[in-house]
């Protein structure tokens, strides 16, 4: 079974102002995603989403110029392989770094949602593992900077939908970020895990500021506290207090990974399956960590193709954690361009999709009513 046609399509649909959330990047005035379409010779098509790198349109076009020529034409299957010739040809020597590892990553996820589709089962089987409930957070652009008790007042539903953790976002200043996460753990106790990510949004003082409340407070984990190619300033944070400090969303591929799992720093691994270099390659960071005892939490916040690949990915890992529940208000790349990706149950916990592949299915007419929209996505 061959490659006969990739497809890569930026698409977008504007935050309205009043559902804008302000986080450590900036303000979200509108979301963008690349959604990737594979077709093989027989038929199948497969789906996945490389994320938009705030240049949705660069990754497509990098898809639907170099990867698609260089990869049209080989066995649909064989997804290490596919890998290997990006990987030789295009990301390993000149080949733009992290925007081959995003835009090859949709890629990989579609081939492994052809592959599921051809054998009849489901994602997590195909890689290995089983339908087990994963522990989920409430996470994705939404929790972000506002008054203590409107926070508290947005979080609130989500306890009671059964999120038995939340994700907030810090990065503003120390002072008022404290000020959120004693609100919301006054508000709910200690049973309640509370999760912070500051979006590279903190120096180094305000981080010596911050981290001894986070630790007196029970925080689970600082994410990316600064920029991801900020090694020195991670291993000097460190030290500040037991809080541990996360992240991986920005950084590409085992190599990268390599380097902060021999650092010693990042205790909580967070790579993303749109960004990383994919299934493919996510397993194989997986793996790497779990020979250090290290958890994986995946990154996922955009589409429901990648909040469905992750689900099955943490069910077919032995050291796999949270799932990151996207529950940003109307995010029409959850709730429109594919079935619903999750439920979340009163355990807090979700379960992937029984149906092959990645289990959901994409929505052309939502791809064609919903073009590109140019510019930054926060202001």
């Amino acid at each position: 079974m061959k490659i006969r046609s990739v497809e890569a399509f930026p698409v977008s649909f504007p935050v309205p102002e009043g559902e804008r959330v302000s986080l450590g990047i900036g303000t979200a005035i509108k979301r963008d995603a690349v959604i990737v379409k594979v077709t093989t010779d027989e038929g199948l098509v497969g789906w996945g989403e490389s994320h938009h790198g705030r240049a949705h349109g660069a990754i497509a076009h990098l898809i639907n110029t170099s990867l698609r020529t260089l990869i049209t034409g080989q066995d649909a299957l064989d997804v290490i392989g596919v890998w290997a010739k990006i990987y030789k040809f295009q990301l390993g020597s000149h080949g733009m770094g992290a925007g081959t590892a995003m835009a090859m990553s949709g890629i990989d996820m579609a081939l492994w949602d052809i592959r599921g589709k051809a054998c009849g089962w489901p994602l997590y089987r195909l890689l290995g593992g089983r339908s087990k409930p994963i522990p989920a957070y409430a996470g994705g652009i939404a929790l972000g900077y506002q008054e203590p008790a409107r926070l508290v007042d947005e979080a609130r539903p989500m306890i009671e939908a059964g999120y038995r953790a939340l994700k907030l976002r810090v990065g503003d200043t120390p002072a008022r970020d404290i000020a959120r996460i004693e609100a919301v753990r006054q508000a709910f106790g200690d049973d309640i895990a509370i999760l912070t990510d500051a979006n590279t949004g903190y120096t180094i003082a305000d981080a010596r500021a911050a981290m001894p409340a986070m630790e007196r407070l029970g925080v689970g984990w600082l994410e990316e506290p600064f920029p991801a190619h900020d090694h020195r300033t991670y291993a000097e944070a460190k030290a500040f207090s037991l809080t541990p400090l996360a992240a991986g969303e920005n950084h590409y591929t085992r190599f990268e990974f390599h380097r902060v799992i021999e650092d010693r720093v990042l205790t909580i691994l967070q790579p993303d399956l749109s960004k990383a270099g994919g299934i493919t390659e996510v397993l194989r960071i997986a793996a790497m960590a779990s020979a250090w005892k290290l958890p994986v939490h995946p990154h996922s916040s955009m589409t429901g193709l990648n909040q469905a690949a992750s689900i099955h990915l943490l069910c077919a890992i032995d050291n796999g954690g949270y799932f990151e529940a996207d529950l940003s208000r109307n995010n029409l790349f959850r709730d429109t361009l594919v079935p619903t990706p999750w439920a979340i149950g009163k355990d807090g916990c979700v379960l992937p999709r029984e149906e092959p592949g990645l289990g959901v299915e994409v929505d052309e007419g939502f791809i064609r009513a919903h073009p590109a929209i140019e510019g930054p996505g926060y202001v």
